[in-house]
């Protein structure tokens, strides 16, 4: 709608500053003509906008306005209160900046939308890490994070899962990203990913030690593919089972789109070792009949029945 659009154009000049018809257009996934009647209709309202013609051109606001969030829609209100998760910010020590935050957003709501989202607060929470999972211990993570703000280089020792487990490594850190509730930096040069939690000692020798951050990093394109490369190296090989009706297992995708007649489908899953698989298989019990590779069906099949002998002997009295 024409209406969002205007409001669109307003927010995107008041966060980004100058920006040029093109740049407005690929943002709004519209015409560069659109844009102009855009903009005119705006001037008409008296909305203080200014084009500059040139090499550095473009679409800026008079210095100092802004505008209510007024033009906010339900869902969006909604969704804005539902994003804040207070303990990630927390965390960060930003939980007051955040409750500070959504309390002039909140001002700035029509009474409907305040309304709703109150009972979006008051009914909805989101509590990111898992449930069997222990809080990881970082204790590093405010010098981390203003690291990353001022663009300030830190000298870690990092423990990692292979010799030499305890390393040294020079850190230019990008950003943080939070995943599953575990903190990771993303820290040139490189980049690479390390866990917050796997720093047992950080030091800023130098507090004028800086590094410059690439122009063109984009952490979450970065973080996109770094969880699609992730799972590549994880998942090197492939098993084919066959899995009992109701058994859901991640990642398995059908080999013929079909259940066979005993109700049992064909299923092929990507798997990290066998090692891991003949742990993961197990835990479905007799729901699942391993096909190939032959090593990982040969492994389940002397893991079973040793079962079924020490379980046989204690049935009959005759184990240990």
């Amino acid at each position: 709608m024409k209406s969002s659009r205007l409001l669109s154009i307003l927010l995107l000049l008041q966060t980004r500053g100058r920006m040029t018809a093109a740049q407005l257009a690929e943002a709004l996934e519209v015409s560069v003509r659109t844009v102009y009647r855009d903009v005119e209709a705006l001037s008409a309202a008296g909305v203080p906008l200014y084009g500059d013609a040139g090499h550095a051109g473009g679409y800026r606001l008079l210095d100092g306005y802004r505008t209510r969030l007024t033009g906010l829609t339900t869902d969006e209100a909604e969704a804005l209160f539902l994003a804040g998760v207070p303990g990630p910010a927390a965390e960060l020590g930003l939980g007051p900046v955040l409750a500070a935050a959504q309390l002039k957003v909140r001002a700035a709501l029509p009474a409907e939308l305040r309304e709703h989202a109150d009972r979006i607060s008051g009914r909805f929470h989101l509590d990111a890490p898992g449930w069997y999972a222990d809080a990881d211990d970082t204790p590093f993570l405010h010098t981390v994070a203003d690291a990353v703000w001022h663009n300030r280089v830190l000298y870690a020792i990092y423990r990692r899962w292979r010799e030499p487990t305890d390393v040294e490594r020079r850190l230019e850190p990008y950003g943080l990203v939070l995943k599953a509730g575990r903190w990771y930096v993303v820290a040139g040069p490189g980049p690479r990913t390390f866990r917050v939690d796997q720093i047992l000692e950080l030091t800023t020798p130098d507090p004028d030690e800086e590094f410059t951050r690439p122009d063109d990093f984009d952490l979450a394109a970065y973080w996109t593919a770094h969880q699609r490369d992730f799972r590549d190296r994880l998942y090197r090989s492939e098993a084919v089972v066959r899995l009992a009706p109701g058994a859901n297992l991640a990642r398995a995708v059908p080999l013929d789109g079909r259940p066979e007649q005993d109700g049992w489908t064909l299923m092929s899953v990507p798997i990290e070792s066998v090692d891991h698989a003949h742990g993961e298989f197990l835990s479905l019990g007799t729901d699942i009949e391993v096909l190939s590779p032959p090593e990982l069906r040969d492994r389940i099949t002397r893991t079973v029945a040793e079962l079924a002998e020490r379980y046989g002997n204690l049935l009959t009295g005759s184990g240990d």
